[in-house]
């Protein structure tokens, strides 16, 4: 872990603005895309590069905004890893978005999320709060595989049904599927089961399969060797080189995807997923829990 002082820290414009507080991973989690080097990291990816100075640059920057808008963090760097227990950076910057009447949507994978519960609430209740959550692989062994330094799965869904019970909406990349490994019926279903059960507004899902860049890709194979032996050859014979790496499973995994979303008013077009997690109406209808 190093520490720098950003120039900036929002991205983007109109109604919505993203950010990253921290820049790296220490979750290790074996498909990351943002091992890739066309984001140009300067460090080792687990050597996290804390913005020390986000809280600052955040406040300056909404106090100079008249339009409220939806703050996005997540995209690219968890902000719920491991040092966030001790720089409470992320806390912080909420506290800021809470100050001056934003919205937040925050993607993660860990429980950590939870120690924030008061202030996503606050946040829910004056603006509009999403929190999306990370699905990809039910078995725990297996998910201990995927995503060794990160809470897993049934805990994530454990943290899903603590926003249900304070009304704050969610929605669930169900996003990479890795061809020959968690691209199985029985894995989207019971995923997908336990979505319905508790709650999700949403589910992302970009085609069951995996993408691969150069950085990410030899990445992951490294990993395939490790605990998939033989399985990376699969790949290279398969799929060559491609940055699209569909299941041969797809459309009988997507087709499954579709009937449970629709036969239970989930959102499953990525494009309304977004415009939902986005978009910070004037006047913002809170969940009811008793709805749900």
């Amino acid at each position: 872990m190093h520490f720098v002082n950003a120039r900036g820290i929002l991205t983007g414009s109109g109604g919505r603005l993203g950010m990253n507080i921290y820049r790296g991973c220490s979750h290790g989690c074996i498909y990351c895309d943002s091992r890739s080097r066309c984001y140009q990291f300067t460090h080792p990816f687990e050597d996290i590069e804390v913005k020390q100075n986000a809280p600052e640059l955040l406040e300056k920057a909404l106090r100079s905004k008249r339009r409220k808008c939806m703050i996005g963090t997540g995209s690219m760097s968890d902000p719920y890893m491991h040092c966030e227990e001790e720089l409470q950076l992320t806390r912080k910057c909420l506290e800021i978005i809470l100050q001056y009447g934003f919205g937040a949507a925050i993607q993660t994978k860990s429980d950590r999320i939870l120690r924030d519960i008061d202030l996503l609430d606050e946040i829910n209740r004056a603006a509009k709060c999403v929190v999306q959550m990370t699905l990809t692989t039910y078995d725990d062994d297996l998910c201990g595989i995927l995503e060794p330094n990160v809470v897993n799965t049934k805990r994530r869904i454990e943290v899903l049904e603590e926003m249900r019970k304070r009304g704050i909406p969610a929605v669930v990349w169900i996003t990479p599927i890795l061809p020959f490994i968690n691209d199985t019926e029985d894995n989207i279903t019971s995923i997908l089961e336990e979505c319905v059960r508790v709650g999700v507004k949403g589910i992302i899902d970009f085609g069951m399969g995996l993408t691969l860049r150069e950085g990410d890709r030899e990445y992951y194979y490294a990993a395939l060797d490790r605990h998939f032996p033989g399985l990376k050859d699969q790949y290279i014979k398969r799929y060559g080189n491609a940055y699209e790496l569909p299941s041969p499973n797809a459309e009988k995994l997507t087709e499954i995807f579709q009937r449970i979303c629709k036969a239970n008013g989930i959102l499953s077009n990525p494009e309304e997923c977004f415009q939902y997690i986005n978009v910070l109406p004037e006047k913002y209808p809170q969940m009811n829990i008793f709805d749900l």
